[in-house]
């Protein structure tokens, strides 16, 4: 494949840096419609622009419903079914809460009392959807979707199918470390996709050999504070507790065809924890995990046995 094949554009979209590569020689044209899809969406999805659907939507939270994309009801609606199978460990309407804890800024815990009022409008069943209309409505007041960890996953599927359409044989989406694949590289080998080691900056504690299939992680070394008393506090927040996930894990991946599916379970699995996040794994086919503990151990379910390897293979068991 020649030199002239192969085209590489960066950007900053859904607060995080997003790199589209792609080989083939439709490539250029397919990575910029597939940039202008994934800003398209941004402008659906994120709450932090004014006339987006979901802002939208949360301005409206216990006086009416409103009309939304297609799109959004398609996010929205998997969000629901993703809900429902973990029990309420994947929750979009964790908008308050993460605004309470307010991890760009913070360097203390929130005053319990302020965490027990916000805690009732984290009730994921208070989004009512009528995808015959495609509107959407939050019970009550104060309420607020937020998509932050489904809607990378989308538009990560969103810019493949675009770039499967265009003929495009070999790309790689990678979305702030969300890393999706189509086909192989063009020397016919796959992708290698790393997985960060959660306490050390820079280096690797894993890898996967991904062909069309998108690996997401999500670790308590994203976004964390130390309070006065050294105390570390990470951004996973548990939806029942409204404090950070102590589930005895530092990061959890999964790896699927599918990137919104894997984008959603990496944060239900986190926070559920190994067993339980078993138990919510076996809801969905091929869908496969690397847990890695609070003691650097690393799980790996069976499907990953010939595709993952290890810095240190002594510290990883097959679940």
């Amino acid at each position: 494949m020649q030199k002239t094949d192969w085209t590489e554009e960066s950007f900053f979209g859904m607060n995080t840096l997003t790199v589209l590569n792609g080989f083939g020689v439709n490539a250029e044209l397919a990575i910029t419609k597939a940039k202008n899809e994934f800003m398209r969406l941004e402008q659906r999805f994120s709450r932090y622009i004014s006339d987006s659907d979901i802002s939208q939507l949360n301005r409206a939270a216990g006086k009416n419903s409103i009309k939304i994309s297609p799109e959004t009801m398609e996010v929205l609606n998997f969000a629901m079914i993703m809900s429902e199978i973990s029990q309420g460990l994947f929750n979009i309407l964790i908008g308050p809460m993460e605004d309470l804890w307010n991890y760009k800024i913070a360097s203390s815990v929130p005053p319990i009392d302020d965490i027990r009022r916000i805690l009732p409008l984290m009730d994921y069943r208070d989004l009512i959807l009528d995808t015959a209309k495609n509107t959407a409505f939050l019970r009550k007041p104060d309420q607020s979707a937020d998509l932050g960890g489904i809607a990378k996953g989308f538009a990560s599927d969103r810019c493949i199918r675009i770039l499967s359409e265009m003929g495009v044989p070999s790309a790689c989406v990678n979305i702030g470390g969300n890393v999706s694949t189509l086909g192989t590289k063009p020397d016919g080998t796959p992708w290698i996709v790393g997985i960060r080691h959660p306490r050390l900056d820079n280096e690797l504690i894993g890898a996967i050999s991904a062909a069309d299939r998108s690996v997401v992680t999500s670790g308590d070394y994203e976004r964390f504070f130390f309070d006065r008393n050294g105390v570390r506090w990470h951004h996973i927040l548990h939806p029942d507790t409204g404090y950070p996930a102590q589930s005895g894990l530092m990061s959890v991946t999964v790896v699927d065809h599918n990137a919104m599916i894997a984008d959603a379970l990496s944060t239900a699995l986190f926070v559920a924890g190994i067993d339980q996040g078993m138990e919510i794994l076996s809801n969905f086919t091929g869908t496969d995990a690397i847990f890695i503990d609070s003691r650097l151990q690393i799980f790996i379910t069976e499907g990953l046995v010939d595709s993952y390897r290890a810095v240190e293979s002594s510290r990883t068991s097959i679940l």
